[in-house]
């Protein structure tokens, strides 16, 4: 039998790229908090926070196991935790505090660049076995107006993603194209997942779900 795929992470858009891409990954949200990465750059706070919420994932599901949970993903399910931040001006973002914030973010990105840095680290539930890397896609901002702005801020949606935008929902009219994965800005590249997979010796295609008949 193929491992079980644990997603450690609340996020929709993760979950639906991997159902899209063939996966039924079971969730379970970590609910690590996301501090302690002040002063390191941008890929090392995205590598640092995914290994931390696949690791306590892993350890629960193993304490699980060990006290008999019958449901309960066991040894050599593989846990896979993200963290999604953006580098833009200098400054390393992760979701706005408030929907000041957000606006003020979403102004300051009128015609600006910035890198959308993804986290990824599998890790195999009993053996503590890991492979773990970073993605990196450029976003190329457009010149959202002041209205458009404050409607944005309104729906709520920029408080819930990293670098206060999305690609996939109310924000993607303002993002004028990316130079890299288009899944990596959604919060999941699964070319790398495909290649931290290969490290451990398993193979992607192995966890697809079986297609319905």
């Amino acid at each position: 039998m193929p491992p079980t795929l644990v997603l450690a992470s609340a996020s929709t858009a993760r979950l639906g790229v991997l159902r899209a891409a063939g996966f039924a990954p079971v969730v379970v949200v970590s609910g690590e908090p996301e501090d302690g990465v002040d002063g390191l750059p941008a890929p090392e706070v995205a590598r640092t926070l995914a290994e931390r919420k696949a690791d306590a994932v892993a350890r629960r599901l193993e304490g699980a196991a060990d006290a008999g949970g019958a449901e309960a993903p066991g040894p050599g399910s593989l846990v896979l935790g993200c963290d999604s931040v953006l580098a833009v001006g200098g400054e390393i973002r992760g979701k706005p505090g408030s929907p000041a914030q957000a606006a003020a973010w979403a102004r300051g990105y009128r015609g600006a660049t910035g890198t959308l840095v993804t986290g990824h680290a599998v890790v195999e539930v009993g053996s503590g076995r890991r492979a773990v890397g970073v993605a990196e896609t450029t976003v190329r901002f457009g010149h959202a107006t002041d209205a458009e702005i404050a409607a944005y801020v309104a729906t709520g949606e920029p408080l819930a993603v990293a670098g206060g935008f999305t690609i996939d929902g109310y924000a993607a009219p303002f993002v004028d194209g990316l130079d890299g994965d288009h899944g990596n800005v959604l919060g999941l590249s699964l070319p790398l997942l495909r290649r931290l997979l290969a490290e451990l010796g398993i193979a992607i295609t192995d966890l697809w779900a079986a297609p319905a008949r």
